[in-house]
Protein backbone atom coordinates (compact mmCIF):
# COMPACT_ATOMS: atom_id res chain seq x y z
CA UNK A 1 0.00 0.00 0.00
CA UNK A 2 1.86 3.46 -0.92
CA UNK A 3 1.77 5.91 1.75
CA UNK A 4 0.20 9.00 1.84
CA UNK A 5 2.13 11.95 2.11
CA UNK A 6 1.57 15.56 3.57
CA UNK A 7 3.41 18.47 4.28
CA UNK A 8 4.26 19.47 8.01
CA UNK A 9 5.07 22.97 8.65
CA UNK A 10 7.23 23.13 12.18
CA UNK A 11 7.09 26.51 13.55
CA UNK A 12 9.14 27.04 16.51
CA UNK A 13 10.39 30.08 18.94
CA UNK A 14 14.00 28.50 19.38
CA UNK A 15 15.80 26.11 18.51
CA UNK A 16 12.82 23.72 17.37
CA UNK A 17 13.75 20.42 19.07
CA UNK A 18 10.69 20.29 20.62
CA UNK A 19 8.46 20.20 17.89
CA UNK A 20 10.68 17.86 16.03
CA UNK A 21 10.57 15.63 18.93
CA UNK A 22 6.56 16.42 18.97
CA UNK A 23 6.15 15.54 15.53
CA UNK A 24 8.75 12.73 15.52
CA UNK A 25 6.52 10.81 17.89
CA UNK A 26 2.70 11.23 16.73
CA UNK A 27 3.99 10.92 13.06
CA UNK A 28 5.54 7.45 14.35
CA UNK A 29 2.53 6.22 15.44
CA UNK A 30 1.12 6.68 12.09
CA UNK A 31 0.79 4.21 9.48
CA UNK A 32 0.94 4.79 5.91
CA UNK A 33 2.19 8.33 6.40
CA UNK A 34 4.69 9.96 4.63
CA UNK A 35 5.77 13.49 6.00
CA UNK A 36 7.36 16.17 3.93
CA UNK A 37 8.85 18.48 6.76
CA UNK A 38 9.32 22.40 6.79
CA UNK A 39 11.10 23.85 9.58
CA UNK A 40 11.12 27.19 10.92
CA UNK A 41 13.32 28.21 13.46
CA UNK A 42 13.88 31.07 16.04
CA UNK A 43 10.76 32.74 15.43
CA UNK A 44 10.18 35.55 17.52
CA UNK A 45 8.89 38.42 16.17
CA UNK A 46 5.93 39.31 14.19
CA UNK A 47 8.34 40.21 10.91
CA UNK A 48 8.99 37.04 10.26
CA UNK A 49 5.39 35.70 10.17
CA UNK A 50 4.37 36.69 6.52
CA UNK A 51 7.06 34.86 4.71
CA UNK A 52 6.39 31.86 6.78
CA UNK A 53 2.59 32.19 5.39
CA UNK A 54 3.62 32.71 2.47
CA UNK A 55 5.69 29.47 2.17
CA UNK A 56 2.78 27.72 4.03
CA UNK A 57 0.34 28.85 1.16
CA UNK A 58 2.57 27.70 -1.21
CA UNK A 59 2.69 24.23 0.08
CA UNK A 60 -0.38 24.09 2.55
CA UNK A 61 -0.01 20.91 4.67
CA UNK A 62 -0.56 20.94 8.66
CA UNK A 63 1.17 23.49 11.11
CA UNK A 64 2.87 22.75 14.57
CA UNK A 65 4.24 25.87 16.55
CA UNK A 66 5.63 26.93 19.86
CA UNK A 67 5.01 30.23 19.90
CA UNK A 68 3.88 31.43 23.02
CA UNK A 69 4.14 35.20 21.76
CA UNK A 70 0.69 36.37 22.12
CA UNK A 71 0.60 38.92 18.82
CA UNK A 72 3.44 36.69 16.76
CA UNK A 73 0.96 33.10 17.33
CA UNK A 74 -2.09 35.58 16.64
CA UNK A 75 -0.74 36.10 13.68
CA UNK A 76 0.31 32.74 12.35
CA UNK A 77 -2.84 31.62 13.74
CA UNK A 78 -4.89 34.03 12.22
CA UNK A 79 -2.97 33.49 8.91
CA UNK A 80 -3.14 29.50 8.79
CA UNK A 81 -7.30 30.29 9.25
CA UNK A 82 -7.30 32.65 5.91
CA UNK A 83 -5.46 29.55 4.31
CA UNK A 84 -7.43 26.93 5.45
CA UNK A 85 -4.51 25.42 6.88
CA UNK A 86 -5.27 23.11 10.67
CA UNK A 87 -2.93 25.26 12.95
CA UNK A 88 -1.50 23.54 16.69
CA UNK A 89 0.03 24.79 19.60
CA UNK A 90 2.44 22.25 20.47
CA UNK A 91 2.09 22.56 23.99
CA UNK A 92 -1.18 23.53 24.34
CA UNK A 93 -2.93 20.30 25.80
CA UNK A 94 -0.33 19.75 28.61
CA UNK A 95 -0.86 23.82 29.20
CA UNK A 96 -4.24 23.57 30.18
CA UNK A 97 -4.03 20.25 31.81
CA UNK A 98 -1.71 21.35 34.33
CA UNK A 99 -3.84 23.94 35.01
CA UNK A 100 -7.19 22.53 35.37
CA UNK A 101 -5.08 19.87 38.08
CA UNK A 102 -3.45 22.75 40.02
CA UNK A 103 -6.05 25.74 39.23
CA UNK A 104 -2.76 27.97 38.09
CA UNK A 105 -3.68 31.05 36.30
CA UNK A 106 -2.34 30.41 32.36
CA UNK A 107 -0.17 32.96 31.59
CA UNK A 108 0.28 35.04 28.09
CA UNK A 109 3.29 36.76 26.43
CA UNK A 110 2.03 40.12 24.84
CA UNK A 111 4.80 41.23 23.13
CA UNK A 112 7.83 39.84 21.09
CA UNK A 113 10.12 42.67 22.51
CA UNK A 114 11.82 42.80 19.41
CA UNK A 115 13.30 45.95 18.30
CA UNK A 116 10.82 48.11 15.99
CA UNK A 117 12.07 49.84 12.81
CA UNK A 118 9.85 51.51 9.87
CA UNK A 119 10.19 48.15 7.50
CA UNK A 120 8.69 46.19 10.58
CA UNK A 121 6.16 48.32 10.58
CA UNK A 122 5.91 48.25 6.85
CA UNK A 123 5.84 44.35 6.53
CA UNK A 124 2.90 43.94 9.52
CA UNK A 125 0.57 46.51 8.25
CA UNK A 126 0.93 45.06 4.89
CA UNK A 127 0.15 41.48 6.39
CA UNK A 128 -2.93 42.69 7.81
CA UNK A 129 -3.99 44.54 4.58
CA UNK A 130 -3.89 41.19 3.07
CA UNK A 131 -5.36 38.92 5.59
CA UNK A 132 -8.15 41.58 5.66
CA UNK A 133 -8.61 41.73 1.83
CA UNK A 134 -8.28 37.90 0.56
CA UNK A 135 -10.46 36.39 -1.63
CA UNK A 136 -12.62 39.24 -2.06
CA UNK A 137 -13.25 39.84 1.63
CA UNK A 138 -13.66 43.70 1.82
CA UNK A 139 -13.88 44.54 -1.67
CA UNK A 140 -15.42 47.41 -1.20
CA UNK A 141 -12.38 49.16 0.10
CA UNK A 142 -9.25 48.85 -2.04
CA UNK A 143 -8.27 52.48 -1.65
CA UNK A 144 -5.42 52.07 0.26
CA UNK A 145 -4.25 49.00 -1.43
CA UNK A 146 -0.62 48.94 -3.49
CA UNK A 147 -2.47 46.40 -5.80
CA UNK A 148 -5.49 44.45 -6.23
CA UNK A 149 -4.71 40.79 -7.73
CA UNK A 150 -7.32 39.62 -9.58
CA UNK A 151 -8.11 36.16 -11.58
CA UNK A 152 -10.28 32.93 -11.75
CA UNK A 153 -10.43 30.55 -8.55
CA UNK A 154 -6.68 28.24 -8.06
CA UNK A 155 -4.87 30.93 -9.96
CA UNK A 156 -2.79 31.33 -7.45
CA UNK A 157 -3.54 34.96 -6.22
CA UNK A 158 -3.88 34.34 -2.74
CA UNK A 159 0.12 32.64 -2.04
CA UNK A 160 1.51 35.67 -4.15
CA UNK A 161 -0.52 38.37 -2.26
CA UNK A 162 1.01 36.55 0.88
CA UNK A 163 3.98 36.49 -0.82
CA UNK A 164 3.75 40.69 -1.45
CA UNK A 165 2.96 41.28 2.10
CA UNK A 166 6.21 39.68 3.17
CA UNK A 167 8.02 42.36 0.80
CA UNK A 168 5.63 44.70 2.86
CA UNK A 169 3.14 45.37 0.09
CA UNK A 170 -0.23 45.72 0.65
CA UNK A 171 -2.26 42.90 -1.87
CA UNK A 172 -5.93 42.84 -2.26
CA UNK A 173 -7.23 39.60 -4.40
CA UNK A 174 -10.46 38.95 -5.98
CA UNK A 175 -11.54 35.75 -7.12
CA UNK A 176 -13.59 36.14 -10.65
CA UNK A 177 -17.01 33.60 -10.35
CA UNK A 178 -18.60 32.48 -13.61
CA UNK A 179 -21.60 34.78 -13.99
CA UNK A 180 -20.75 37.53 -11.56
CA UNK A 181 -19.69 40.46 -12.18
CA UNK A 182 -16.54 41.91 -10.51
CA UNK A 183 -16.75 44.31 -7.82
CA UNK A 184 -17.27 47.75 -8.88
CA UNK A 185 -14.38 49.21 -6.62
CA UNK A 186 -11.71 46.99 -8.83
CA UNK A 187 -13.40 48.52 -12.13
CA UNK A 188 -13.03 51.84 -10.46
CA UNK A 189 -9.87 51.96 -8.97
CA UNK A 190 -7.46 54.41 -10.66
CA UNK A 191 -4.31 54.71 -8.28
CA UNK A 192 -3.89 51.31 -7.49
CA UNK A 193 -1.99 48.52 -9.92
CA UNK A 194 -4.76 46.34 -11.08
CA UNK A 195 -3.39 42.98 -12.30
CA UNK A 196 -4.43 40.22 -13.89
CA UNK A 197 -3.60 36.46 -13.72
CA UNK A 198 -4.60 34.18 -16.36
CA UNK A 199 -3.82 30.05 -16.45
CA UNK A 200 -3.83 27.30 -18.85
CA UNK A 201 -7.36 25.56 -18.85
CA UNK A 202 -5.57 22.60 -18.92
CA UNK A 203 -2.96 23.16 -15.92
CA UNK A 204 -5.92 24.82 -14.14
CA UNK A 205 -8.66 21.28 -14.22
CA UNK A 206 -5.83 19.16 -12.90
CA UNK A 207 -5.00 21.75 -9.53
CA UNK A 208 -8.69 22.16 -9.66
CA UNK A 209 -9.12 18.22 -9.75
CA UNK A 210 -6.52 18.07 -6.92
CA UNK A 211 -8.53 20.32 -4.96
CA UNK A 212 -11.78 18.69 -5.21
CA UNK A 213 -10.38 15.44 -4.13
CA UNK A 214 -8.69 16.72 -1.12
CA UNK A 215 -12.33 17.94 -0.20
CA UNK A 216 -13.97 14.84 -0.85
CA UNK A 217 -16.26 16.70 -3.21
CA UNK A 218 -17.26 14.48 -6.11
CA UNK A 219 -20.72 16.49 -7.07
CA UNK A 220 -19.33 19.88 -8.06
CA UNK A 221 -18.05 18.72 -11.52
CA UNK A 222 -17.98 21.59 -13.02
CA UNK A 223 -15.64 23.27 -10.97
CA UNK A 224 -12.90 21.02 -12.62
CA UNK A 225 -14.47 20.37 -16.63
CA UNK A 226 -12.41 21.49 -18.96
CA UNK A 227 -14.57 23.09 -21.37
CA UNK A 228 -16.56 25.21 -18.84
CA UNK A 229 -13.06 26.41 -17.71
CA UNK A 230 -11.90 27.18 -21.28
CA UNK A 231 -14.83 29.46 -20.95
CA UNK A 232 -13.88 30.94 -17.93
CA UNK A 233 -10.76 31.86 -18.41
CA UNK A 234 -11.13 33.11 -21.84
CA UNK A 235 -14.15 35.63 -20.26
CA UNK A 236 -11.23 37.00 -17.61
CA UNK A 237 -8.74 37.05 -20.08
CA UNK A 238 -11.66 39.17 -21.92
CA UNK A 239 -11.79 41.44 -18.89
CA UNK A 240 -8.38 42.59 -17.95
CA UNK A 241 -7.70 43.02 -21.90
CA UNK A 242 -11.23 45.50 -21.71
CA UNK A 243 -9.36 47.01 -18.35
CA UNK A 244 -6.14 47.22 -19.96
CA UNK A 245 -4.82 45.10 -16.66
CA UNK A 246 -1.49 43.30 -17.11
CA UNK A 247 -1.48 40.13 -17.65
CA UNK A 248 0.53 37.58 -15.56
CA UNK A 249 0.18 34.11 -17.00
CA UNK A 250 1.22 31.53 -13.73
CA UNK A 251 0.72 28.49 -15.63
CA UNK A 252 4.55 27.60 -15.39
CA UNK A 253 6.14 29.93 -12.91
CA UNK A 254 6.11 29.97 -9.10
CA UNK A 255 4.80 31.99 -7.12
CA UNK A 256 8.03 34.25 -6.59
CA UNK A 257 8.43 35.12 -10.15
CA UNK A 258 5.13 36.25 -10.23
CA UNK A 259 5.57 38.29 -7.18
CA UNK A 260 8.60 39.87 -8.86
CA UNK A 261 6.93 41.01 -11.94
CA UNK A 262 3.81 42.52 -9.56
CA UNK A 263 7.08 44.52 -7.84
CA UNK A 264 8.73 45.27 -11.44
CA UNK A 265 5.30 46.96 -12.42
CA UNK A 266 4.90 48.57 -8.92
CA UNK A 267 8.10 50.30 -9.42
CA UNK A 268 7.64 51.07 -13.03
CA UNK A 269 4.24 52.45 -12.14
CA UNK A 270 5.73 55.00 -9.24
CA UNK A 271 8.54 55.96 -11.75
CA UNK A 272 6.08 57.20 -14.31
CA UNK A 273 4.10 59.07 -11.64
CA UNK A 274 6.87 61.20 -10.35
Amino acid sequence: MSKKTIVLHLVSHASGELVEMLARNAVGRLSGLKVDRRMWKMVRHLGQVPEILAAIARSPGYVIHSIAHSDVRQALEEGCSRLGVPCHFALEPLIVRLAEYSGAHVQSSTSSRDPFDEDYYRRIEAMKFTLAHDDGIASDDLESADVIVVGVSRATKTPTCMYLASRGIKAANVPLVPGIPPPAAVLRARSTLVVGLTIDPGHLSRVRSQRLLALHDDENTSYADIEALRREVREAQRLFIRCGWPIIDVTDGSIEHTAATIIELLKARAGAQQ
